[in-house]
């Protein structure tokens, strides 16, 4: 049934299909409804059930009596086809039994002959909007699973001034959008707020960390399955590029696609359209992508592990995204930053660092970049019990960073000193660990009790709110 598609097939409008063995009331709803909608018409059930096998039907109007197979059949296969098609049956006669055993097969609406035009869109707009509430619906319940990251971009480096005129740029257009830099650096967030400040901000973001998915369920993830697609799949899946349907779609560390799933992106993007796992319909898609990635990908394709077609299908508009070390500048705004994200999580009051903390984390050469500053910051927070984070209070990493790099003078630390505050590092990861029961650790420390107990009351240390 292909050559009966209207041209372009990935359209962005609904589309109607009216089925009704007459012609002229086929024509009348055509000239009706195609202002609004892409409208295909057929005269029978079976044309009409090997249009919806073939492509994404939004919804159906449904003569009850047609030739060779009546509308409440055409309905019920219709929905072992697409659950989600929305129906309205239109009959002459108005039935109490048919219009009963429509609505219970999962029809939306029953219009009676003769009607009015705005009663026929009246109708169809309201099973439309149903149909967009439970996309909706589905997408909050896949957003609510989803861990958020904090909601911004912080930094006054120059470098960062023209990542922000450059999003304000990129965010007016449609383009696709590559976003480069290393693991840590904030690149989901600068894809939120090219979504945020464009034209989309009010469809869906929908962010997919393609590493974390199994080789065996990405396809799935992407593009949806149907029902029996394969073992474990009990009903229709929609994929992360339905439910971006309008949005945006990031792809974040999209080098990790194998050649095969880069294969089918690469026709998703040139075809704007997708095809469910164990399906043969053909889905129109209207979603913007932006992919990211934290390797060189030319230097991929050179490799042959990269399509350079996709990548240059990706690389329209390209944003890298400096490291951490390249604008220390920001590390005092950066802890500032999560000083008040963290005091407000954990209902705490810090009121800042102290110089030699500061310091500390200012000579560090952050290899975690943004996501380990916030980390060390998470947890000063929701650690110290007085009024500012110390330097005792940062992690031995931070604090005595890899001994094979260059030793600054910052770093460096009377050995007496360095030695207290690797002990208080070691205690309290140990007291945290086993729920501060100070007699078991005291065991697995290999000091008397009491001896723990003079170390503690020495260093003024006791278990956080957040530990209990």
């Amino acid at each position: 049934m292909e050559e009966n598609l209207p041209e372009g097939a990935n359209r962005i409008r609904p589309l109607v299909l009216v089925v009704d063995d007459d012609s002229g009331l086929r024509e009348s709803l055509r000239v009706i409804l195609e202002e609004k909608y892409e409208v295909l018409d057929v005269p029978d059930g079976l044309q009409a059930l090997d249009i919806v096998r073939s492509c994404q039907v939004d919804l159906v109007l449904l003569d009850i009596r047609l030739p060779g197979m009546d509308g409440i059949t055409v309905l019920e296969r219709m929905k072992g086809l697409d659950e989600q098609v929305e129906v309205i049956l239109v009959t002459a006669v108005k039935e109490v039994r048919s219009a009963v055993a429509a609505m219970q097969l999962g029809a939306s609406d029953y219009l009676t002959k003769p009607f009015e035009e705005e009663e026929v869109l009246s109708s169809i707009g309201r099973a439309l909007e149903k149909r967009a509430l439970e996309r909706e619906v589905v997408f909050l319940r896949s957003e609510l699973a989803r861990r958020r990251g904090f909601d911004e971009i912080v930094g006054q480096h120059p470098q960062m001034q023209k990542l922000y005129q450059l999003i304000a740029q990129v965010a007016r257009t449609t383009s696709t959008v590559l976003i480069t830099g290393e693991s840590g650096t904030g690149k989901e967030l600068v894809a939120r707020a090219i979504h945020h400040q464009g034209l989309r901000k009010d469809k869906p973001f929908v962010p997919v960390n393609l590493p974390t998915l199994s080789e065996s369920l990405i396809e799935s993830e992407l593009f949806g399955h149907e029902r029996g697609a394969f073992t474990g799949a009990h009903q229709r899946r929609l994929g992360k590029f339905e439910l971006a349907q309008g949005g945006t779609l990031f792809l974040d560390e999209v080098a990790a696609l194998k050649p095969e799933l880069q294969a089918k992106l690469l026709r998703v993007l040139q075809e704007r359209e997708i095809e469910r796992v164990g399906g043969n319909r053909r889905i129109g898609i209207d979603v913007r992508v932006i992919a990211a990635t934290n390797i060189d990908l030319k230097q991929a394709v050179s490799n042959q592990t990269f399509r350079e077609d996709l990548y240059y299908r990706l690389n329209v508009v390209r944003i890298d995204v400096v490291p951490l070390r390249e604008r220390q500048e920001d590390i005092p705004v950066l802890i500032d930053h999560f000083i008040r994200k963290y005091n407000h999580e954990f209902t705490k009051q810090i009121e800042g660092i102290s110089p030699d903390a500061l310091e500390c984390l200012q000579e560090y050469a952050w290899p975690g970049n943004v996501r380990e500053i916030q980390n060390v910051i998470e947890r000063s927070v929701g650690l110290v019990n007085g009024p500012l984070i110390r330097l005792p209070d940062l992690p031995v990493d931070v604090m005595l960073p890899d001994p094979r790099g260059p030793i600054r003078q910052a770093q460096t630390l009377p050995l007496k000193k360095a030695c207290e505050q690797f002990e208080r590092q070691i205690v309290r990861r140990v007291l945290e660990r086993v729920g501060w029961n100070r007699s078991e650790a005291a065991g697995l420390l290999g000091l008397h009790r009491n001896t723990l107990k003079l170390k503690l009351a020495k260093w003024k240390m006791r278990p956080s709110e957040r530990d209990g």
